[in-house]
């Protein structure tokens, strides 16, 4: 061996020696980098109200059309249009010269019919004394029974007439069927209207409360009595329903469900509900775009974990990187249904007590250790039990 030889032996002696004293535990140089801190949300488990945002329109509480019962000529207008009126209220006046006639003729008929019952009552009164002695026969005494049964007929048609005619003289004062908000006049003073008429005169609509009807598909109808059947969801048929205007905002009053329709439009696969909001400053107008939030359920033990905290891989598959005991992290197979705000609800693969990865996912892989920070503090979350580890 030369002498230039002697002072490689040694430098390789050297490294030798400290790779063994490495492998026996003596650990990582000074300055090695450690565990990667990641930022985690523990998740729980609590009762959550699935809820529905439905499109809707509004309408009208009640709706009646004013429409004329009698021919005449419209002598006033008695409201102002758009304005409120109460039902019984009088709304147009018709020229009643012709029915105050009929009711005046009726009343004298009347007159005339019960005084010929009073002769005939008389009649057949002498007749029924005189009938005891045998001086009329029986067939005068049965006549002038039957000619009073038939004078009290007649007062009784002619009572009815009477009624009649008084009944068309009140439908000349046009009156308001229900109370509301009533809309203009399609007369004037001065027009002709007839009995029955298919134009209506002016239109009441009764705003408060107001329904709103809503859309609903059938799958989530379907998907809503799976739950119940199973047991997984409660239903919340009397929660309150939740109103949002076209801009967004939400109505100061909350609605309540009054019903479901029966049946399926089979042109949309939808079925109509129907939302009773009170509505007493009349905000709400006929025909307004409204939106709904109605309960779907409620779910007691639901895991609601946050977005950021949940991943989809290259294949569309959800997942999740969670810490594990050991503080290693752990990769999920995650299945969600709906986002609740800025949650997902999720179905199956995490439970209460997992530690979600929610920042650093991006640093870290599945089997490495990490530092688990719970979010909202400055210290490491502590490690899960391992009876909830996967």
């Amino acid at each position: 061996m030369s002498k230039s030889s002697i002072p490689l032996l040694c430098l390789s002696a050297v490294l030798l020696a400290t790779l063994a004293a490495c492998d026996r535990g003596q650990g990582p140089p000074a300055g090695a980098p450690g565990p990667a801190a990641v930022t985690v949300v523990t998740l729980k488990s609590g009762p959550v109200t699935l809820t529905r945002e439905l499109p809707g329109r509004t309408t009208p509480f009640l709706v009646a059309d004013v429409r004329p019962q009698v021919t005449g000529i419209v002598e006033q207008r008695l409201f102002t249009e758009g304005a409120l009126v109460e039902a019984g209220q009088p709304l147009y006046r018709l020229d009643d010269a012709t029915y105050r006639a009929d009711v005046a003729s009726a009343r004298a008929a009347l007159a005339r019919a019960e005084a010929t019952l009073e002769v005939a009552r008389l009649n057949a009164a002498r007749v029924a004394k005189l009938v005891s002695t045998n001086v009329v026969s029986k067939q005068d005494h049965d006549t002038a029974s039957a000619r009073e049964l038939e004078a009290r007929a007649d007062v009784a048609v002619a009572r009815a007439a009477l009624q009649r005619a008084s009944v068309a003289l009140d439908h000349a004062l046009i009156s308001a069927p229900i109370s509301g908000r009533i809309g203009k006049s399609t007369v004037t003073q001065g027009a002709l209207v007839t009995a029955n008429q298919e134009t209506a005169l002016a239109t009441v609509q009764q705003l408060d409360p107001i329904y709103v009807d809503v859309t609903q598909s059938s799958s989530e109808l379907l998907e809503l009595r799976r739950g119940l059947a199973a047991g997984r969801i409660e239903s919340t048929q009397t929660l309150p329903v939740t109103i949002l205007l076209e801009d967004g905002t939400r109505f100061a009053h909350e609605g309540t469900l009054a019903f479901s329709e029966v049946a399926v439009n089979p042109s949309t696969g939808s079925y109509s509900l129907r939302v009773v909001v009170p509505n007493p400053d009349q905000i709400l107008l006929p025909g307004m775009y409204v939106r709904a939030v109605t309960g779907a359920g409620v779910r007691r033990e639901a895991i609601l974990a946050p977005q950021q905290g949940i991943l989809r891989n290259p294949k569309g598959d959800t997942t999740a990187l969670v810490v594990g005991a050991a503080g290693t992290v752990e990769l999920r197979q995650v299945s969600v249904s709906r986002t609740l705000g800025d949650q997902w609800l999720v179905e199956d693969g995490l439970a209460a007590g997992d530690r979600v990865i929610v920042e650093g996912v991006q640093k870290v892989g599945p089997g490495m250790q990490v530092q688990a920070i719970e979010a909202g503090t400055a210290t490491p979350a502590p490690a899960a039990p391992a009876a909830t580890a996967h």
